[in-house]
């Protein structure tokens, strides 16, 4: 044959892989409202960085007229681009190609650029819609999804790992995504779940639909599977892109630093106004981070989740950062079991990836009741604890108003390791809330009170005030210097961007170990 032969056999060869050949197929899957997997790719990474690998590989398979089918790629496309410039590693599963099933090559060509990602220090970003392991290969398919959670497994911490869920992904399938940094699903076209609604209703009686059980508002509201729930494929993309602009390329590295016009000294008069004379009246506290942060901007992520407590990126005069709030609007900001598992998952991520954490503090205590005893409270409440105190990035604490018990504590105190620690005048830093303690701590005064025929509720209410008078403020943490300072709300911008960047430089080396036993 020819060079001009060859050249042409290598175009068909190449269009064939695009997908020439497949249109209908094609077509189904944008009837489904959902884009094909190169068309993902092209969204997701700037125009014209993708390189493929891979492209000419094909199953091995024999059997079940496997051998008959075998198209270029193998229902997967693989290979890297860049986003905003920066290098990453991209698979998007291509559900028009045995329904995107996982095979043996397929898992090969996975492996390959998870491998080339943690070598050359580069995010991964995958992108799921498959319909399970290619039951034709039997054990291989099997063996092809663990060799994945191996590298995920030790990838975990290295570098960012995001999953983006487009379609179905079940049975063992979701615990690729569930080691993975962050997860992005779409309303009504993303499913995860271990087992469908068939097999719940034939083992349990249960019937469930299959958004129900494993749509993206499912688990992005109740389970915290998901952290990003969008109505669309293109802006479920676009949030990936915009959540990268936040993270490193690996361990080793800080995180783009963008530069601003929000001047480092402005003031928030806002905030002098922001928090209730009453102390059990809400405010929300992502008004008060979006009027610190640089621009205004604050990426929460998820934020249907575990409402009481908000976490997400921002950025302190051009430097990126993790922020963890107590979210008053929501069980008035009280630590419970998802709160807490929802923190401790994002500070430890902060942490593995050299972002500073900001914490704000309004935090009444833990969650009373059976059902968080009985749910495991004190081990998940641990959990965020351990986080806190495990991480060596640099901590920076906003007490805005209570910060009670051993809530207290666990919010990232002075006492667990936190470099910089702050109060508003309205913060109350004590055992418990005032109508608590009074109940313990004059309880004789109030019995007396009624046997000198003094309304005891009268006495009370004086208790109550003397006791906000001495405990519910933040000045006797001021003077043993649990807190630095006392300072205007409105100063809080500038406070917090003098000290990050005094602990730019932080060095903090633990004792040697393997790795400690987080609370699990």
């Amino acid at each position: 044959m020819s060079v001009e032969g060859k050249r042409d056999g290598l175009k068909a060869l190449r269009a064939q892989a695009l997908g020439e050949g497949r249109e209908d197929a094609i077509a189904r899957q944008h009837a489904r409202g959902k884009l094909t997997a190169r068309e993902r790719i092209d969204l997701l990474l700037d125009p014209g960085s993708f390189t493929e690998l891979d492209m000419f590989m094909r199953h091995r398979a024999h059997g079940f007229g496997l051998e008959d089918n075998r198209p270029w790629g193998d229902g997967v496309v693989t290979g890297h681009g860049t986003i905003d410039g920066r290098t990453v590693y991209v698979f998007s599963q291509d559900f028009t190609v045995f329904g995107g099933s996982l095979g043996e090559v397929f898992a090969e060509k996975i492996v390959k650029v998870m491998d080339l990602a943690v070598k050359m220090g580069c995010p991964l970003i995958g992108l799921n819609d498959s319909g399970g392991a290619r039951i034709q290969e039997g054990v291989v398919s099997l063996a092809g999804y663990a060799d994945i959670f191996h590298r995920n497994v030790r990838a975990s911490g290295v570098i960012p790992q995001i999953s983006v869920v487009l379609g179905p992904c079940a049975g063992g399938a979701v615990y690729s995504p569930a080691i993975t940094d962050f997860i992005f699903m779409v309303r009504e076209t993303s499913h995860m779940f271990i087992t469908g609604p068939d097999v719940i209703k034939t083992v349990t009686g249960e019937e469930v639909t299959m958004e129900e059980l494993g749509g993206a508002q499912s688990h992005a509201t109740r389970s915290g599977v998901c952290h990003f729930a969008t109505d669309s494929e293109e802006e479920c993309i676009a949030m990936v892109r915009e959540l990268m602009a936040f993270l490193p390329q690996n361990n080793l590295d800080l995180a783009p630093y963008v530069a601003t016009d929000d001047p480092s000294d402005r003031m928030a008069p806002e905030l002098a106004t922001i928090i209730p004379d009453q102390a059990t009246k809400p405010y929300d506290i992502t008004r008060v981070i979006e009027l610190v942060v640089d621009d205004e901007d604050f990426f929460e992520v998820a934020p249907l989740y575990a409402q009481n407590l908000v976490i997400g990126f921002a950025r302190l005069a051009g430097h990126a950062v993790g922020i963890v709030g107590n979210q008053p609007k929501a069980l008035a900001g009280v630590l419970d079991i998802d709160a807490s598992v929802k923190g401790a998952r994002f500070v430890r991520f902060c942490d593995a990836f050299n972002i500073p954490v900001v914490s704000f503090v309004d935090v009444p205590g833990f969650l009373p009741g059976t059902q968080q005893e009985y749910g495991g409270i004190i081990l998940h409440g641990a959990k965020l604890l351990y986080a806190y105190a495990e991480a060596t990035v640099p901590k920076l604490t906003v007490i805005t108003r209570k910060a009670y018990g051993g809530a207290y504590d666990v919010m990232s105190s002075k006492h667990i390791g936190a470099d910089f620690n702050v109060a508003w005048p309205t913060g109350e830093i004590a055992v418990m809330g005032a109508d608590g303690a009074v109940n313990i701590v004059f309880r004789r005064e109030i019995e007396a009170a009624i046997a000198q025929g003094i309304d005891p509720a009268v006495r009370r209410a004086e208790l109550v005030e003397e006791y906000k008078e001495r405990f519910a403020n933040p000045y006797q943490a001021a003077e043993r210097g649990y807190v630095d300072d006392v300072i205007e709300p409105e100063e809080t911008r500038p406070w917090l961007i003098r000290a990050l960047e005094a602990s730019l430089t932080k060095r903090e080396q633990g004792p040697a170990r393997k790795h400690g036993n987080i609370p699990l």
